[in-house]
């Protein structure tokens, strides 16, 4: 037992010492410094840059918030059934596709309503409605030296926009505070957009697609509505698309960890996604966080879980291949006693059993009955068995009769007695029940004797 309990304690040394070292070598992504130059938005991100406080308190506010990590091409069907509202913050590490963007597009169409965040956002990922289209100018790109944590840098010389109109998106909103590198949104109506002006290829296309899906869902698309502005553009606008409407934002400082306890910009940005009912999906998979096929895998990525997975796994394949070898001189076995401390009574019980001596049996076990029961009544241990049985009686709820029958039936057996192995099994067990009944332990030194015996 000692043995073994060393091998355990030295396997739970080692493996806390690899949980040690795992530790002290683990170092998280998001301790990695954040910079606004290459941001990450992911609502997975407790960075200045990223979005968690925003989703979080989404999520505790009661709102139905769930993190979107399947392609957009799924949202038209039975994924995105329940999806009221999309979005998508700041540039992507994975680019749409133009599939994603048709079906983005048609989900929009049929009633869904599309956030998009950033300062400057792919033509082909904005719908066009009816000829209105948008652009962004003002577009000013911040350095490597530009820490997004710094509140006063980033809002440095930048006044306060207050909203032009009263609106469902600037409802309560007094001001918001966007950061000096938010771009303006500009819209063109659909005579400036008409094919003298000279549109590109992709527009075309773009342009060609939107018609399709107007006329599958014939409604009026007026032109956009700008919720706030100033001389040089919007920054907030929305406009419908089918029977959805499109929502664009060109700053997503807004609603950052960073910038989103400035001013009113939390409830600006609670206005945006919240108003109406659903589930709100943020954009994850364009994010880089799309789900893998090994579900485990992506649950533990980024943790030091399936490090120290592979070095148990390892620790387990290094014992399996050392078992039985032999690390030095060859020693010969331990010698062990393998004869039983109590081989002899069963030896013993067994050749009375065979030559079927019960009265042996039974003259054991009754004469250190009948020493005890002589001991309780204050008797002679060659007392006569009516006076033990009457004495006994006296002192006990024991009935004095049977006492004195099963005293008696002992004697006889004893005394050879015809008796079966049934017969001897019950008398020895109404004796045991004798003592127990009156409480008649073994003395210590019995006791004493009966361990060191075993």
């Amino acid at each position: 037992m000692r043995q073994r309990l060393t091998i355990i304690l030295t396997f739970v040394v080692i493996i806390g010492l690899l949980v040690l070292l795992n530790t002290l070598t683990y170092v998280k992504d998001d301790q990695t410094r954040d910079m606004e130059f290459a941001p990450n938005r992911s609502t997975y991100h407790s960075g200045a840059t990223g979005t968690r406080a925003f989703h979080d308190l989404l999520n505790e506010s009661g709102y139905k918030v769930i993190r979107w990590r399947e392609t957009a091409e799924k949202l038209p069907g039975s994924s995105g059934a329940l999806i009221s509202t999309f979005v998508v913050v700041g540039e992507t590490q994975v680019r749409f596709t133009e599939e994603e963007a048709q079906a983005l597009h048609k989900w929009i169409a049929s009633g869904g309503r599309l956030v998009l965040i950033d300062r400057n956002i792919e033509s082909y990922l904005l719908p066009k409605s009816q000829g209105w289209s948008i652009g962004f100018t003002g577009l000013s790109l911040p350095d490597l030296d530009t820490d997004p944590a710094d509140t006063k840098k980033m809002t440095e010389n930048v006044t306060a926009f207050q909203p032009v109109q009263p609106t469902a998106l600037t409802s309560g909103v007094t001001s918001i505070m966007p950061s000096r590198f938010a771009s303006r949104v500009t819209i063109a109506s659909p005579i400036e957009n008409a094919p003298a002006t000279g549109t590109t290829a992709e527009e075309d296309d773009a342009s060609a697609f939107a018609v399709e899906i107007t006329e599958d869902y014939s409604t009026d698309s007026p032109a956009p509505i700008t919720h706030i502005t100033d001389e040089n553009g919007a920054l907030l606008l929305d406009y419908s698309y089918g029977h959805g409407r499109v929502v664009v934002l060109s700053d997503p400082y807004i609603v950052s960890n960073g910038g989103i306890g400035l001013n009113d910009n939390l409830h600006l940005a609670i206005n945006m996604l919240g108003y109406r009912d659903g589930v709100i999906a943020f954009d994850e998979y364009h994010q880089g966080r799309g789900i893998s096929r090994n579900a485990i895998a992506s649950y533990f990525a980024g943790t030091p879980v399936l490090p120290l997975a592979a070095q148990f796994v390892l620790l387990v394949l290094l014992v399996l291949w050392t078992n039985a070898r032999r690390f030095g001189r060859p020693l010969p076995l331990p010698h062990v006693d393998r004869r039983s401390s109590l081989e002899f009574v069963a030896s013993m019980a067994e050749l009375q059993e065979r030559s079927r001596a019960f009265d042996l049996a039974i003259e054991n076990i009754y004469a250190r009955t009948r020493r005890v029961l002589a001991r309780y009544a204050g008797v002679d241990y060659n007392s006569p068995r009516s006076e033990i049985a009457e004495r006994v009686a006296l002192r006990s709820t024991i009935n004095r009769h049977k006492l004195e029958t099963l005293m008696r039936q002992c004697e006889e057996a004893i005394n050879g007695a015809p008796m079966n192995w049934r017969q001897s099994i019950d008398l020895v067990r109404r004796l045991r029940e004798i003592e127990r009944d009156l409480g008649l332990q073994m003395r210590s030194r019995e006791v004493r004797q009966a361990a060191e015996n075993i």
